[in-house]
């Protein structure tokens, strides 16, 4: 793709975790994370697999945001404020977040946000992998959560939807 990417927390955490963050760099030329969402992974994550193998991936920019005044007022956490702000700045980047008001906010300001449901069917599309039901209830056993509607709208853009 000819876009780049900036991530929020969730969706590196996730990736990283079933060893999938490989998608990010087949997918586009640029990955983006904030220093907010870098520091959250290596601080907060119990010292799982993305804390470890983030610090080594050299195709991930870390860049120093500086929160906008109108992204406080939408009381987001300090990640996805951070990408939001970042992206407000970058109209041609693309946002990874999984955040519901994360969404909207970037929605309200005209941002092209994506969750990491549909980085999968994204993913399928390039043939960079095969199927999205598995790795979608992986994710999901790994807490994020997809409402219904959602989850069938991915899977019948995929043609997985039984």
């Amino acid at each position: 793709m000819n876009s780049f990417v900036v991530s929020n927390t969730s969706p590196l955490i996730l990736l990283f975790n079933l060893e999938l963050e490989y998608i990010l760099k087949m997918l586009f030329k640029r990955i983006v994370v904030p220093e907010q969402v870098y520091n959250e992974i290596l601080l907060y994550t119990n010292k799982d697999r993305a804390s470890f193998e983030l610090p080594k991936c050299d195709w991930i920019e870390v860049i120093k945001v500086d929160i906008q005044k109108e992204i406080l007022e939408w009381d987001l956490g300090l990640g996805e404020s951070a990408v939001i702000s970042y992206a407000l700045k970058n109209n041609n980047s693309i946002i990874l977040i999984d955040d519901r008001l994360g969404k909207k906010c970037a929605e309200v300001y005209n941002i092209k946000a994506i969750g990491t449901a549909r980085l999968l069917l994204l993913a399928k599309e390039n043939k960079i992998i095969s199927e999205v039901r598995p790795l979608l209830e992986k994710i999901k056993e790994k807490g994020l959560w997809i409402s219904n509607e959602i989850l069938y709208l991915i899977l019948k853009k995929a043609g997985e939807y039984n």
